[in-house]
């Protein structure tokens, strides 16, 4: 081809000059493997010019210098990137995928082949003398690293002195264990799980070069796990990881891939690898997610992890853990039940009758073998008995006696990546649209929590939890600048504050900038008010929020209805001065009100309530 245009154009001049600007343009989509003719339709530059400029300029000595492989890279992006495709084109990144597919098993081939006579004492030599030549040689130094996200070369010692460095020794026991078939670790939150799984999991891939896949309930769940092998990826070994749903690495062992899935992924049964799932206690239709891992890691050397802080003994997870599910199949085939292990078994991790190893860490386990990093008396001083029992000491939920049950709560869980209109990361996250906030106070220690919700656009539509934030040990006035900061980003029509005992400060503070904020007085009458309301739009599922804030699920499912000494029905939730309760559960409930009992679309008309102690 060279010799074709220089004995066709080789003494061509151009008759029109072009800018420097131009040249260097058509020079860099000729790189880039466009076609002259597209160059020309491109920049409306004459073909016999832009023939003239490859032959003088030496484009083509330089695209034949180029290796093939990197030549059909550089076409098959360049046609990636081109809008409204024609057959012919996509028939050319067909052709041109499986060029590349074929180069690369002859380079393997190459790669693997030894000559005739050679052992394999003599191939690994051959391959060390290679790899030091390289080493040596700046230049093919300099390409071998260019290869994203490479790992090759790094010894098995390195990879686990670097994976235990750091790690607790809660923690480590569960690496001992990382070969069972099936592992269940029922956890307290806040005790390092979702990070010591995901390094256990790069780990892996570095060693045995097997594909790894991470399951979560939501779109910002998974995404920890990606952040923090990106995290060790570059910490550990100084190498920026590119990809995001999939990374794929290269290393001693092999090319693992490593997907990030949240539970509406449709794709997910087509993959293959180590599955590890993530707070699987509070993933709606686990029954039917779980027949997907299943599927998954059906190989024998592949293995799947569940861990989970409990939710309710009515999630269908829980017959899972609790060996129900698996005694119902012998009872079919009439054979007797096999209990769960007694506590301590299980503390000590064991074992159990249906092959799946099971462990309980709760908050005085980990602290107990060396962690550090919380103060229990705290944690107690923050959280309600019945909130520290869930969350810290492993205990499961009985929402027989609930106002709000799981059941129920589970159809208002989403991925709220999936919509399309809020963009969290966007300095005006849900544009000018309403919003309404809900607030609520923190006591002596607990935490106060502050929510964004969406109303619905139309009577009867849907309400969206679009952003909560818990504070811990804040100032009244910090609570009330955090409330300005999402005037900030929000279009506010509404603001409703909890007014009893700390909240009246916060309050006070909110209306000098925004005056119309509504105070509810808590009384007897006004909180059957907040959770009717609440009751009545859970039901008819008009409100949802991100599966990862778990939070607001175990809030709701806290209130519970019981009598006063007089006999008159009232619904608690374990609160008093020294001990918060369901504050996320509250918090929506503050904001919810705002549409009145009565939804707009009711017969009867809508009457604004002003809440007072005499309400």
């Amino acid at each position: 081809m060279k010799e074709r245009f220089r004995a066709v154009f080789g003494g061509y001049t151009a008759a029109m000059p072009y800018s420097q600007e131009t040249i260097d343009a058509a020079r860099k989509l000729f790189m880039r493997r466009y076609k002259v003719n597209e160059i020309h339709q491109e920049l409306s530059v004459p073909k016999r010019t832009l023939y003239h400029w490859a032959s003088t300029h030496g484009w083509l000595d330089q695209l034949q210098e180029e290796e093939t492989s990197s030549a059909l890279n550089r076409r098959l992006v360049m046609l990636a990137e081109r809008e409204g495709k024609t057959d012919l084109e996509l028939q050319e990144m067909t052709n041109t995928v499986g060029l590349l597919e074929r180069l690369d098993k002859l380079e393997e081939r190459k790669a693997n082949r030894a000559p005739r006579g050679t052992t394999d004492r003599d191939t690994h030599q051959a391959s060390n003398n290679t790899r030091q030549a390289d080493d040596d040689n700046p230049k093919k130094k300099t390409r071998r690293r260019k290869r994203n996200n490479d790992f090759t070369g790094i010894d098995e010692q390195t990879i686990l002195e670097r994976f235990k460095s750091g790690l607790y020794p809660h923690q480590l026991q569960l690496w001992e264990h990382r070969l069972q078939r099936i592992r269940e670790i029922l956890k307290s939150r806040q005790i390092g799980l979702t990070y010591y799984f995901a390094k256990e999991a790069f780990t892996d891939a570095l060693l045995t070069g097997e594909d790894q896949i991470f399951i979560s309930a939501s779109r910002a769940q998974v995404d920890v796990f990606r952040e923090y092998i990106k995290g060790f990826a570059l910490d550990l070994y100084d190498i920026e990881l590119k990809g995001k749903d999939k990374v794929q690495i290269h290393c001693d062992a092999g090319s693992p891939t490593f997907r990030f899935l949240s539970t509406n992924s449709t794709t997910a049964q087509s993959y293959n690898g180590n599955v590890y799932i993530d707070e699987y206690f509070w993933i709606p239709k686990f029954d039917k997610l779980n027949t997907v891992a299943a599927a998954m890691a059906t190989h024998k050397h592949l293995r799947k992890t569940y861990f989970s802080t409990p939710s309710a003994m009515s999630h269908s997870a829980y017959n899972f853990w609790s060996m129900k599910e698996f005694n119902t199949n012998r009872r079919a085939a009439n054979e007797p039940d096999i209990n769960l292990p007694d506590k301590r078994s299980l503390k000590r991790g064991t074992i159990c009758g249906d092959g799946h190893w099971r462990k309980v860490i709760d908050i005085h386990d980990a602290v107990a073998t060396g962690f550090d990093r919380v103060d229990i008396d705290q944690l107690k001083l923050e959280n309600g008995p019945d909130k520290f029992a869930q969350l810290f000491e492993c205990q499961f939920i009985d929402d027989t006696a609930s106002v709000f049950k799981l059941a129920m709560l589970e159809k208002c869980l989403v991925d709220r990546h999936d919509w399309r209109d809020f963009k969290p990361d966007a300095a005006r996250p849900f544009g000018n649209q309403p919003v309404w906030i809900g607030y609520d106070p923190s006591r002596t220690r607990d935490g106060a929590c502050i929510v964004v919700v969406a109303p619905p656009l139309k009577p009867g539509g849907k309400f969206r939890v679009l952003e909560k934030i818990t504070l811990h040990n804040c100032a009244w006035q910090f609570q009330a600048q955090t409330i300005k900061e999402l005037t900030k980003k929000y279009s506010v029509d509404y603001i409703g504050i909890d007014v009893t005992g700390p909240g009246s400060g916060v309050f006070e503070q909110v209306q000098k900038f925004f005056p119309a904020a509504t105070a509810i007085h808590y009384s007897p009458q006004t909180k059957t008010r907040l959770v009717l309301k609440a009751q009545q739009i859970v039901l008819d599922k008009r409100v949802a929020w991100d599966a990862s804030w778990s939070d607001i699920a175990a809030g709701f499912m806290q209130i519970r209805q019981t009598t006063s000494g007089s006999g008159q029905i009232i619904y608690v939730a374990d609160r008093s001065d020294l001990t918060g309760h369901a504050d996320a559960a509250w918090a929506i409930s503050h904001a919810l009100i705002n549409e009145g009992l009565l939804t707009p679309d009711d017969d009867a008309p809508r009457s604004k309530v002003v809440w007072s102690d005499a309400a």
